[in-house]
């Protein structure tokens, strides 16, 4: 059931029109002006407007431009008792989907809302894969819609405004310095430094003065002071990755620093104080590593005041289309590249893979793809052989990926396309497919140059 508006000065048309879509229970409301019907689209959600092109007062083409402008995912048909073919190419132009000549039939009015309502599952796709990916998670590369993904979200959100200490777990390449970057974007210390440290790529002699700093000659090759990430990160926020590699010497300091707030650089003398709010990651467990005498018990339960633990890609796989289109969008741009779409075998395979590497895997995944691509479309020879290598399953999803930027132009040539291909480039068949004439197919093979 899809909600209609039906927009015309004569009640007679208007009244028909109902009939005819109430029986197929659809919500009809019958309007009798533009600026009518305007004002209730202001307030009501409308799948789609059928409107009259001559109408007294503001007549149908400027309804049509107010509401693509508004850019909802509304669809608009128009009709004319007309024929005026230049209103109609105009009507077109201007972004209505379909144009009824008067007076049409019951049959010829439920093909084109049918058509029209299928558009506007894609296009309110389209538009809903836009906003997660323009929000403030997904500008720090964090995308999802999954409910374990939001759940992750809505803790981060929560806790970004506070002091407290947050431990960040989970396996490699899920996202966790991604999340330390929106708890700090989120924080009252946003304006302040973001400062990291990774553990595990410093050797173990220079974890300590990367922390802490270092006064001149504190040892063999110290010609100058220099400040460690705790004064660099003062009024801001500390990221300390892979913290579960810290040597045992260095966990004990920087239990000080957590519950004092002060510490000495090394060869100094003097106390400094500093206001850092600590976010630390691993993707060890560190429960194990205290049992094994590896990391202070002190030191987890100090760092341990707010766990987020991140999901594997294998337990979200929903997230992955929504992925795969910020992902092509990101490296189609980075290289000058006009894709479209990934086909819909492509997403079968991304979708069934158990992504060990997580979203950095899928991601550098799609960067190669895009590289690769020839043409406007990921396609399965783009993907490494291991994902080529997996068979599709019969009755996959035929559905595939745009990025959120995608017009309707990119989805059309795509459709048919993919309806060319599933019937070995028959062009009846891929004509009865997309339920259009076989004329239609031939002149949007021209348009797209899809010879």
């Amino acid at each position: 059931m899809a909600a209609i508006l039906v927009v015309d000065d004569e009640r007679n048309t208007r009244d028909s029109i109902e009939v005819i879509l109430r029986r197929e229970a659809h919500e009809v409301t019958t309007m009798a002006s533009g600026q009518i019907a305007l004002d209730y689209l202001a307030t009501h959600e409308v799948d789609l407007v059928i409107s009259d092109v001559k109408m007294p007062g503001m007549d149908g083409l400027a309804l049509l431009r107010r509401v693509t402008s508004q850019n909802t995912g509304t669809v608009v048909v128009m009709m004319s008792g007309h024929n005026d073919i230049t209103a109609a190419v105009e009507a077109i132009k201007d972004g209505a989907f379909d144009y009824l000549v008067k007076p049409f039939g019951k049959t010829e009015i439920l093909r084109s809302v049918q058509k029209a309502l299928t558009l506007r599952s894609v296009l309110v796709e389209n538009l809903t894969l836009k906003r997660q990916v323009e929000d403030p998670f997904a500008q720090a590369n964090i995308v999802g819609s999954s409910p374990a993904w939001r759940k992750v979200c809505r803790t981060v959100e929560q806790v970004a405004p506070s002091r407290s200490t947050v431990l960040v777990t989970g396996e490699s390449g899920t996202g966790k310095e991604l999340v330390a970057h929106v708890l700090h974007r989120l924080s009252p210390r946003a304006e302040q430094a973001f400062v990291t440290l990774n553990a595990a790529a410093l050797p173990e002699s220079l974890v300590e003065a990367e922390l802490f700093g270092y006064e001149k000659g504190a040892f063999t090759g110290a010609i100058q002071r220099k400040p460690g990430r705790f004064e660099l990160a003062d009024r801001g926020t500390l990221f300390l990755d892979e913290i579960g590699e810290l040597p045992l010497a260095a966990q004990a300091k920087l239990l000080r620093v957590l519950q004092e707030g002060t510490f000495e650089r090394l060869g100094g003398t003097r106390t400094h104080q500093v206001d850092v709010r600590i976010v630390a990651a691993t993707n060890r467990d560190l429960l194990q590593e205290v049992a094994e005498k590896r990391f202070r018990e002190d030191l987890y339960y100090r760092i341990n005041v707010i766990a987020i633990e991140l999901p594997p890609l294998r337990e979200r796989r929903e997230d992955i289309p929504l992925l795969l289109a910020y992902f092509l969008r990101k490296y189609a741009q980075q290289n000058g590249k006009e894709i479209v779409a990934a086909q819909q075998e492509v997403i079968h395979r991304l979708q069934v893979y158990d992504w060990h590497g997580n979203a950095r895997e899928l991601e550098n995944v799609v960067e190669r793809a895009v590289v690769m691509a020839q043409g406007d479309t990921i396609r399965v020879a783009d993907l490494p052989p291991h994902l080529q290598a997996i068979k599709p399953e019969a009755g996959a999803s035929h559905a595939f990926v745009f990025p959120p930027d995608a017009t309707w132009s990119d989805i059309e040539r795509e459709a048919i396309s993919q309806a060319l291909q599933q019937h070995h480039g028959n062009r009846k068949a891929a004509a009865r497919r997309l339920d259009i004439g076989l004329a239609t197919l031939y002149r949007k093979l021209n348009e797209y140059h899809l010879h």
